[in-house]
């Protein structure tokens, strides 16, 4: 067991219970499209994150230690994603509901994790202090990789309930739209933590 294990895991919880992009868009989606169409929004950020976690551990750290300006990078084109994302949310209405299908689909969810600026950068942090080479370091590695497979689907499964729950409260169209426009804002203020 790694000796800092109750430390990692106060931080991916606090990591992936808190709002950002993954959870704003679940929530979203589970509010307008129900829990069973947002499973591919779930399945796409827990094996996203997941897996990025899991490069992390085996050497993606370096490439990030070696060229910084990569970070930059992901922070833009995350960005323009997120933008293009809230665009989508704030426009969708519920007559929309019966011509389209979920736009959260899982292949754009599961990317987005590389470019999701939070999702890099605490991953990018849980790797550098708790797993270093060693003798330690494949157990200390998994045990890290499983925490964040835990953490992000539970947190990502929660956040689709939440949203799942408030539609019970959407009684008429306007409720549905204002909602959409929160979530679309809400959307684009996480982008604000990027840059500050």
């Amino acid at each position: 067991m790694h000796p800092e294990i109750l430390s990692i895991s106060l931080f991916w919880f606090v990591a992936a219970y808190t709002p950002g992009p993954n959870n704003v868009v679940a929530s979203y989606s589970g509010f307008n499209f129900g829990v069973t169409k947002t499973i591919p929004h779930i399945l796409g950020v827990t094996l996203g994150f997941t897996s990025l976690v899991l490069f992390l551990t085996i050497g993606l750290i370096n490439i990030f230690k070696l060229f910084p300006i990569i970070q930059e990078i992901i922070k833009y084109l995350g960005t323009l994603f997120l933008v293009y994302l809230a665009y989508k949310i704030a426009s969708s209405t519920r007559s929309d509901e019966v011509k389209k299908d979920n736009p959260v689909k899982f292949i754009e969810t599961f990317l987005f994790q590389y470019l999701n600026p939070k999702g890099v950068m605490v991953g990018i942090i849980v790797v550098s202090t708790y797993v270093e080479l060693g003798e330690n370091y494949l157990n200390y590695a998994t045990q890290v990789v499983l925490l964040a497979f835990l953490f992000s689907s539970t947190s990502i499964t929660l956040w689709t309930f939440i949203g799942k729950f408030l539609r019970k409260f959407a009684t008429n169209e306007k409720f549905i739209k204002y909602f959409n426009y929160v979530m679309s804002g809400l959307l684009l203020l996480s982008i604000i933590t990027f840059y500050i």
